[in-house]
């Protein structure tokens, strides 16, 4: 009995001591301009920028439907056209969900008529980007007015559909909400840890009843509660200032903030690794820039992966912060569940597995 209630009394005073250097890693990082600056400035700059820009564009996305001719002369002289990019190889109803979505502004149908050396053209249009539309209309009316291609163009049918607007700050805001939690996770970690151990901060506490898991768990729940905040007001701002999409509205953003939960948890062990091969804080910065840039750059956070070369493309796919944004994405705008994104979960989780791994063989505690 007397050793069940020790048990029960340490396990208490285990309990209180994480929350305590919880709520004092909190006041620090609170107090730290570093810490505000990239997990907060930053990325409301970015939003702040591309909200002001606002939606629109140059560029008109329309779905090719797949059929024998793709070759045919209205698809040869849409793509002659600098504004129109073409989408190729989905199947019709790809489309009809990517319209809904407001991914693609209109599908096209071309395919010959019975009997006919002519073409007929049925084009599909969405509610969301009327102004996109017009454009479009105009071209094809020119098109169907060309001398050289009036023979080939028979008629062309139009209607519309219903579906969401995807604004810029729709693709814009996750990206710079990954790269919050990315900086959050690698640089206040790195700092931190590296910064205590050269203190011998962590050596005093080993003189205490405090375990080593309190000191990373506690310092682990003071850089998530300080990223959720973050990521919080972000998606606020976004929403209320840029009409940033929440398809389902608090229940999006509560997944939304469990997905930046595992992100910034992935993140943290880079961060872990970094203040165990650093030797000195003028090594953080140069070693967690090449964790950080890449991702930053390549991750999809201010332009689609798919505007990468091909060969580069591979590489943007196995980087942990694009499967972060993707899966936001996907909640924020598509407004589908966890479950949903159950894959970019998995990788995440991979990845989790994998760095922390690393980080226990390298990091040191003194």
């Amino acid at each position: 009995m007397k050793t069940e209630t020790t048990n029960r009394g340490g396990a208490y005073s285990n309990t209180k001591a994480t929350l305590a250097l919880a709520k004092a890693s909190f006041r620090s990082i609170i107090r730290s301009p570093s810490a505000v600056v990239f997990t907060l400035a930053f990325p409301l700059i970015f939003i702040l920028v591309f909200g002001f820009l606002g939606g629109g564009g140059t560029h008109i996305d329309v779905g090719i439907s797949p059929g024998p001719d793709l070759k045919n002369p209205v698809v040869g002289m849409l793509e002659k056209t600098g504004m129109i990019r073409l989408v190729k190889d989905k199947s019709k109803e790809d489309f009809a969900k990517l319209l809904e979505k407001g991914n693609v502004d209109a599908m096209i149908d071309v395919h010959r008529k019975v009997n006919s050396v002519a073409y007929s053209v049925n084009v599909v249009y969405t509610s969301a980007s009327m102004d996109k539309g017009n454009i479009l209309k105009s071209v094809l009316n020119n098109l169907f007015y060309d001398k050289n291609l009036k023979p080939s163009i028979a008629e062309i049918k139009e209607s519309t559909v219903h579906g969401r607007e995807y604004k810029t700050i729709d693709f814009i805001l996750p990206g710079q909400l990954g790269f919050s939690l990315l900086s959050t996770g690698v640089f206040g970690t790195a700092f931190v840890f590296l910064s205590l151990r050269q203190t011998l901060v962590i050596k005093r506490f080993f003189a205490t009843p405090v375990k080593r898991s309190s000191i990373v768990i506690g310092e682990g729940i003071a850089r998530i509660g300080f990223a959720l905040i973050g990521a919080l007001f972000i998606i606020v701002l976004g929403n209320l200032f840029f009409g940033f999409t929440l398809v389902h509205g608090a229940i999006t953003v509560v997944n939304m903030l469990v997905l930046a939960t595992l992100g910034v948890i992935v993140f943290m062990g880079f961060g872990f690794i970094i203040s165990g091969i650093a030797k000195n804080e003028s090594m953080v910065p140069p070693i967690s820039n090449i964790v950080t840039l890449p991702q930053f750059l390549l991750s999809g956070t201010f332009f689609s992966i798919e505007a990468f070369p091909k060969w580069l493309q591979p590489i943007s796919r196995a980087l942990p912060l694009t499967y972060l944004n993707d899966a936001m994405r996907k909640v924020a705008f598509e407004g589908v569940g966890l479950w949903d994104v159950k894959f970019q979960i998995m990788i995440l989780f991979i990845w989790g597995i994998g760095i922390y791994a690393v980080a226990v063989k390298v990091f040191k505690w003194e």
